[in-house]
C-alpha cells in the first residue's frame, strides 16, 4: 500500500508545522517580524548608541567610557489614579496615595507643634478650620436676643401660656393606622422620655376627629408617629388648641436595645431640656414647640437630660443620664431612644391638610441650591 496520510490528513510535519518550501503558514510572518525586532534591539543595546532612550546618553563602541547609562522611566506629567483601568489596581493605588497624604499631614502637624512649643507665648493663634457651619450664608431672620420685636412676638404667640406657667404640658402620642411592632415600641419608649404623656392607638379615626377630643380632655400637644414598611418615617407635632402644626421627616430611629453601652431604664424624674443652635425666627418657633412638651421645673436629682441639637437643619434627639466624676470631668450614658428629624412644613392652626395655611414649606429645588444656606 502507498504511504497515505492518516485519516485524510496531508503529509506534513506534526502540529501543523509546514515543511520547507510548502508556502505560507498562519502566524509565521509575525514570528519572523518579532524575531527581527528583538535582534535589532539587541544590536542597538550592544552599540550603546542610546537611540532607544532618546536622550543621546549612549557611548560609541570601543571608546572605553564604561557601560551604558541605565534607562530612565518617564511617567506622564499629568498622571491620575483614575486613568488606571484595572479596578483592583486603581483601588490599591488610591489607598497608597491616601496613606501618603496622611503621613505628610501628620508630619506637617508635628512640625507646627514643635514650632509653637519653641515660640512659646509668641506663637501665632491657631487657624480656625473652615466648615460648612462657620461658612454659613447669613440669614436675615437670625434672632437677636435684645430685639424688642422678637420679644413682643414671643410674649403673644401660641406658646406664651406655657412659658408664663399658666398651663401644664399634657401630651397625647398616637400612631398611623395599624402600627407595627417597631412603631409601637418606639411610642412606648418616647412616652417614658416625655413626662405626663399618654399613648393611644388610632383605631381608624381621622386626626380632625381626634383633635377636638384632645382639646376637650385638656391635652396641650398631639404627637403622631407615621410609618412606612414597618419603620417610623414621619412625625406630626401639633400644639393645642390653636396650633401651630409641624411636620417632620424622621430617620435613623434606634430603640433602646439597639444602642450599644446603653444605661438602665430611665426614671420618672422630669428631665432637663437642651435646645441647641435654633437661631432663626423659624428655628425659634420649632425650639419653643419642643420646649413646650416638657414641664418647667426639671428634677436635677434624676440627672437626665433630653437634647434637641440642630445641625444643618437636621434635628438630632438624644436622651442621656450624666454623673459628675470630679469638678472638671463628667460622664454621660445614653438611655435611648434616638432619632433624627428634618422639618418639612410648618402650618398655622391645628392639623388641616386641605385648607390649612402654611407658614413655611420646604421646597427642595428652590431652597437646596446652596449647601451653606440653612433655615433653622
Amino acid at each position: 500500500m502507498a504511504a497515505a496520510p492518516w485519516r485524510g490528513m496531508a503529509a506534513a510535519p506534526w502540529r501543523g508545522m509546514a515543511a520547507p518550501g510548502e508556502g505560507w503558514q498562519p502566524g509565521r510572518g509575525r514570528d519572523r517580524s518579532r524575531a527581527a525586532a528583538r535582534d535589532g534591539s539587541r544590536a542597538a543595546a550592544r552599540d550603546g548608541s542610546g537611540s532607544a532612550l532618546g536622550d543621546g546618553s549612549g557611548s560609541a563602541p570601543g571608546d572605553g567610557s564604561g557601560p551604558p547609562a541605565p534607562e530612565r522611566v518617564l511617567f506622564p506629567p499629568t498622571f491620575s489614579v483614575s486613568e488606571i483601568k484595572n479596578k483592583q489596581r486603581r483601588h490599591f493605588m488610591f489607598l497608597r496615595w491616601k496613606q501618603q497624604q496622611r503621613k505628610e499631614k501628620l508630619a506637617l502637624k508635628k512640625k507646627r507643634r514643635k514650632e509653637r512649643e519653641a515660640l512659646g507665648d509668641k506663637a501665632p493663634p491657631k487657624a480656625i478650620p473652615k466648615t460648612i457651619e462657620n461658612q454659613r450664608v447669613y440669614d436675615e431672620t437670625t434672632v437677636d436676643p435684645n430685639d424688642e420685636e422678637v420679644a413682643f412676638d414671643e410674649a403673644t404667640d401660641e406658646f406664651a401660656p406655657y412659658f408664663n406657667r399658666l398651663t401644664v404640658p399634657k401630651i397625647l402620642i398616637t400612631t398611623s393606622d395599624r402600627p407595627r411592632g417597631r412603631t409601637v415600641r418606639f411610642c412606648e419608649q418616647l412616652a417614658t422620655v416625655i413626662p405626663n404623656s399618654h399613648v393611644y392607638y388610632r383605631r381608624g379615626l381621622a386626626l380632625k376627629r381626634i383633635i377636638p377630643q384632645c382639646i376637650a380632655r385638656d391635652f396641650t400637644d398631639l404627637i403622631v408617629i407615621n410609618e412606612d414598611r414597618k419603620i417610623p418615617n414621619g412625625l406630626v407635632l401639633s400644639h393645642l388648641p390653636d396650633g401651630p402644626t409641624a411636620h417632620f421627616r424622621m430617620s435613623s430611629v434606634r430603640l433602646r436595645k439597639e444602642i450599644k453601652r446603653k444605661g438602665k431604664e430611665p426614671t420618672e424624674h422630669v428631665p432637663e431640656v437642651i435646645l441647641n443652635n435654633f437661631t432663626t425666627r423659624l428655628g425659634h418657633s420649632i425650639g419653643r414647640m419642643f420646649a413646650a412638651l416638657f414641664p418647667h421645673d426639671p428634677q436635677f436629682i434624676g440627672r437626665q437630660v433630653a437634647t434637641f441639637h440642630n445641625q444643618r437643619d437636621y434635628i438630632f434627639f438624644r436622651f442621656h443620664r450624666y454623673i459628675f466624676k470630679s469638678e472638671k470631668k463628667v460622664g454621660i450614658q445614653e438611655l435611648g431612644p434616638r432619632f433624627t428629624l428634618k422639618l418639612r412644613s410648618l402650618q398655622k392652626g391645628t392639623f388641616d391638610s386641605k385648607f390649612g395655611e402654611y407658614e413655611w414649606i420646604h421646597k427642595r429645588r428652590e431652597m437646596d441650591t446652596n449647601r451653606r444656606k440653612f433655615h433653622l
